[in-house]
């Protein structure tokens, strides 16, 4: 059971807790083709293979194995290792990287993300806890975070317990007394219970547990039956 005498904080997870990702991914990409037809058409026609593509991409995380927690350097040189498989110019790769990660930060927020993060910026200081490349700011909803912590700047991902530890001090308290929420069963929750945090799993879909007897403290398919563990939430 959550203990709300605990929490002194919040952290919180981005991709699919408080937007949906992959239709995020799949306009940013949409955006990334249509600048490459017209700036490197030779590019935007080899990248129109999904095998090629899924080669590259392939080939480009295993390269860079050391980089898997850096989303946007993985992204940026599968860019440029198309580009000179298709015999376009190199430099184009910066460029291009920043449409895609510009559409990237355009985000159709879930119906209770902005009255959850209303509630809780209120109460407690926020901190986004992030595998991803988003940036609150840019997305248009960094008042209601006290600070981010992403994959990238910590050099690990989640369920690193770093991540979960950095969180923490972040926002200024000891992990026992955060509440972290999240919608991936595995880097957001047992993480989190790792790092002595209280966990609120986000399961939207209905996933069943399949981590072990160690639970979150708290189930719900969205914010709003989260936040109603607050007397005072409306």
């Amino acid at each position: 059971m959550l203990d709300l005498s605990r929490i002194r904080a919040i952290t919180l997870d981005l991709d699919d807790t408080l937007w949906p990702v992959w239709p995020t991914i799949h306009r940013a990409e949409q955006v990334l083709t249509d600048w490459l037809t017209q700036h490197a058409p030779a590019t935007a026609a080899l990248s129109g293979q999904p095998e090629v593509k899924k080669a590259v991409r392939a080939e480009i995380n295993a390269r860079h194995a050391d980089r898997a927690h850096d989303l946007s350097f993985l992204r940026l040189e599968a860019i440029r290792a198309m580009l000179l498989q298709a015999g376009d110019p190199g430099h184009l790769a910066e460029p291009a990287f920043e449409v895609f990660f510009a559409e990237r930060q355009r985000v159709d927020l879930f119906d209770d993300a902005l009255p959850a993060l209303a509630f809780w910026s209120q109460r407690y200081p926020v901190v986004a806890l992030s595998n991803g490349n988003a940036d609150v700011h840019r997305v248009g909803i960094g008042q209601h975070f006290h600070a981010s912590v992403s994959a990238k700047s910590m050099g690990v991902a989640k369920p690193d317990l770093r991540v979960f530890v950095a969180g923490a001090e972040a926002a200024g308290v000891a992990p026992h007394e955060v509440l972290h929420v999240g919608d991936d069963a595995h880097a957001d929750c047992v993480g989190a219970l790792a790092a002595g945090m209280q966990v609120a799993w986000l399961n939207r879909e209905g996933h069943t547990w399949s981590h072990g007897d160690t639970r979150p403290h708290l189930e719900v398919r969205d914010l709003h039956a989260l936040c109603a563990s607050w007397p005072e939430y409306v």
